[in-house]
């Protein structure tokens, strides 16, 4: 099947080019035979986006479930490369890639080969409970694929399916390790397991986990302890006391500011500093700092170097367990394979978490947060060993091809072409910001924003949008220059409508 569909692909590419016009303003280099062999030269709409069948779709599925954040329905076979097509036969370039988590694109030819090897059909067919029965391979697998990108200073990994189970899990690791610490030992009392088998302590400790206000770390009971980004998330939902930091709001450009941003981000540490104090006088000591290396669903906030330099000496003076969520920023979007790679720390983090372009879920961790006992964190699948075969050729592709250096060269084109287009309309868009291809601007109100976003898909380009007002971009690590010269004529051509 996975060959028949290549083939098809093959044939249909020759089929369906589309050139760039003579009148671009952003000339693109010519793409590679290799890229041309796997992918369209460009979007090809035909309907409004979503268009009739997408709309009967959702009135179908709109009898079965909530489909108030469905935006179209997807032929994924048709799909490939940078390229998203919808079953009206729209062709899209991705630049959000189903919340950036589509690492080599659409129907790579390697995961295509990967799923006809007759070797591999027991892995997508058998998914065992890891916990208690991994299969022989197991270690073997992680030790190709996820132990061979481990975080500085990191050995240890624990599987997970998804973003919020990885962190809520991680949040439990490291309450688990602050607990034994407090004790002494980890031998919990007759009081500790009577206890906490009625929501009370000793036994369910009132620990606690410092977050930061636009973080988002997951929709489950913790995760949304920590997650301060849109109030939709956390309405109606009960929580827990937990200390909430300011992030750094930093000005742009950045050299233009550099004594204002410094300053602000001082007067954040400081904020984190005194929450780790008072949550300590209130009986709720901080367990754990959690931080994302980039705020993503928050708006794309960055901070310094310095400041999570800083911020991991805090953690540290203060007995706190420091977790880098990476399941947005991690897989080499931003043209290192982690995000917090650009800090140059040796002993960046005591957990680093991660999802999405990574295909599987979970968290890297220092040997002093192994849980201590068996079934502490558990649940039934605890991952999914077919993901880990895709992720080992993921990692190949990324290897083979210079993925990391090609997102870098993307990224600069992307960013700059960003620049050209904010100097070009200053009262539209600003704050134009950036790593590798983990870019963003804002746009001068949500309203704007919303009608830039839906004009320029149904122009054939697909964005996302996050914090207030910001359009985030979130492409395949395959998204080469001549695919940001492709949006960046038709983000103009959007752009121009709403001078």
């Amino acid at each position: 099947m996975a060959s028949s569909l290549l083939s098809r692909q093959l044939v249909l590419s020759l089929q369906n080019n589309l050139r760039l016009s003579a009148g671009c303003r952003f000339a693109s280099k010519a793409a590679t035979k290799t890229q041309l062999e796997f992918e369209y030269d460009g979007p090809s709409m035909k309907t409004p986006v979503p268009g009739p069948r997408s709309e009967e779709l959702t009135k179908q599925l709109g009898d079965i479930q909530n489909v108030g954040a469905v935006h179209f329905f997807c032929n994924y076979e048709e799909s490939r490369g940078n390229y998203l097509v919808d079953v009206d036969g729209n062709r899209m370039l991705d630049v959000y890639t189903q919340i950036s988590s589509i690492p080599i694109g659409y129907n790579h030819p390697a995961l295509l080969k990967l799923m006809s090897n007759p070797n591999n059909l027991s892995t997508f067919v058998n998914r065992p409970a890891l916990g208690i029965l991994p299969p022989e391979n197991f270690p073997d697998r992680l030790t190709e694929s996820l132990l061979s990108v481990s975080p500085s200073g990191m050995s240890r990994v624990q599987t997970m399916a998804c973003g919020s189970c990885s962190n809520e899990n991680a949040y439990k690791a490291m309450f688990m390790w602050y607990r034994n610490k407090e004790r002494g030992h980890n031998t919990p009392t007759d009081e500790d397991l009577t206890s906490c088998m009625i929501n009370q302590g000793p036994g369910c400790p009132d620990l606690s986990i410092l977050s930061f206000m636009g973080a988002f770390h997951g929709r489950t009971m913790g995760c949304l302890a920590t997650t301060h980004s849109k109030a939709i998330h956390k309405l109606d939902v009960p929580s827990f006391d937990w200390p909430i930091a300011p992030f750094p709001r930093l000005q742009y450009p950045l050299e233009e500011f550099t004594r204002e941003n410094a300053q602000e981000e001082a007067r954040c540490l400081e904020e984190v500093e005194d929450l780790i104090v008072k949550w300590r006088q209130k009986g709720k000591p901080v367990a754990g700092i959690v931080i994302e290396p980039i705020q993503a669903e928050g708006g794309d906030n960055h901070a310094s170097p310095d400041f999570f330099k800083s911020l991991r000496n805090i953690a540290r003076k203060h007995g706190c367990a420091f977790h880098v969520d990476e399941v947005q920023t991690g897989g080499g979007t931003t043209g290192k394979f982690w995000a917090h790679e650009h800090w140059g720390m040796d002993d960046p983090a005591d957990v680093v978490s991660f999802s999405k372009k990574l295909l599987t879920g979970g968290y890297y961790h220092k040997d002093e947060l192994q849980a201590d006992k068996p079934y502490r964190i558990f649940n039934t699948w605890m991952g999914d060993p077919s993901k880990n075969l895709f992720l080992s050729e993921v990692l190949n592709v990324i290897r083979r091809e210079n993925l990391l250096e090609e997102v870098t060269r993307s990224g600069k084109a992307l960013l700059n072409g960003l620049y050209e287009l904010q100097a070009r309309y200053p009262g539209l868009l600003s704050r134009a910001r950036g790593q590798g291809t983990f870019c963003a601007i804002d746009i001068r109100d949500d309203p704007t924003r919303n009608s830039i976003l839906l004009k320029t898909r149904d122009k054939g380009v697909l964005l996302g949008g996050c914090g207030d007002r910001s359009i985030r971009f979130r492409p395949a690590l395959v998204f080469k220059e001549y695919h940001v010269h492709i949006f960046l004529n038709i983000f103009n051509d959007v752009l121009a409508q709403h001078k």
